[in-house]
């Protein structure tokens, strides 16, 4: 039974993450994090002991969850002292025997959403990665993710890595785009809000739709004399003229290629 948590972390996903958990009756004993700043801020709302240092982490819970950045794994591993600590980590692109040297039990724990501190997600359905390197374990964090999540899946580290670069294009590179589309507006005096509907549309048709099917605009049919103006549109900004034209021509390569 998991019930006692550590958290190592104390950014978008660990304040989500600690805020599901606890709200679900699970008991967060520690949030650590660089600064007792940022520890202290979690913390306190999940009633739990802030800590800003490795070599005070609690060496009594059932679970440390390791949400940290992909940069900061080594180091945070290379000073806990405990080994027969049971550890996950939440991240999409780092394999599971990253731990294989630290612990004797080991997993991974990936909550495929994008987390924001002060936006508060609803985690009923957010799909939840889990690989573990024995079927008990993996048998307690399909359990300790059923508390909070009704989409649970086992997923290897080589499936999990593709998944974050699928999300990185569907997520990341698309609230870039979102960026882009703000900044030309804002050129013109218009707002960005004009946009929310056809975002939302966008989005909501693909649970009838795959997203090769919902495609449309100039670059399907490559209509030239549009894609034309609206490079000249973009004279001033190169960057984005370039973008438009690398997009464009996927999209036409795409669907002008045989299925």
């Amino acid at each position: 039974m998991i019930e006692k948590i550590v958290i190592l972390g104390a950014g978008n996903l660990a304040t989500q993450l600690s805020l599901a958990l606890y709200e679900k009756g699970l008991e967060i004993v520690q949030i650590y994090s660089r600064t007792m700043e940022s520890a202290s801020e979690l913390a306190c709302k999940v009633n739990a002991e802030a800590s800003n240092s490795l070599q005070n982490i609690k060496a009594n819970a059932d679970l440390y969850i390791l949400a940290v950045s992909d940069k900061a794994m080594q180091p945070v591993l290379e000073r806990i002292s405990f080994p027969m600590a049971k550890l996950v980590h939440t991240a999409g692109s780092i394999p599971v025997d990253v731990f294989k040297n630290y612990t004797d039990t080991y997993g991974v724990f990936y909550p495929l959403q994008t987390f924001s501190k002060t936006r508060k997600v609803d985690f009923s359905n957010i799909p939840i990665c889990i690989e573990a390197n024995k079927d008990e374990f993996a048998n307690d964090l399909f359990e300790l993710g059923s508390k909070i999540s009704s989409n649970l899946h086992a997923i290897s580290s080589d499936q999990r890595k593709q998944l974050h670069l699928a999300a990185v294009f569907t997520c990341n590179f698309a609230n870039h785009m979102y960026s882009i589309g703000q900044e030309l507006l804002a050129e013109k005096n218009v707002d960005f809000n004009l946009l929310q509907p056809l975002i939302k549309e966008t989005a909501e048709k693909l649970t009838e739709l795959d997203p090769k099917s919902a495609q449309t605009g100039p670059a399907v049919r490559f209509d030239e004399e549009i894609m034309n103006s609206h490079e000249k549109a973009l004279k001033d900004s190169p960057d984005f003229q370039k973008l438009y034209r690398f997009v464009s021509e996927s999209i036409y390569k795409m669907h002008s290629s045989k299925n």
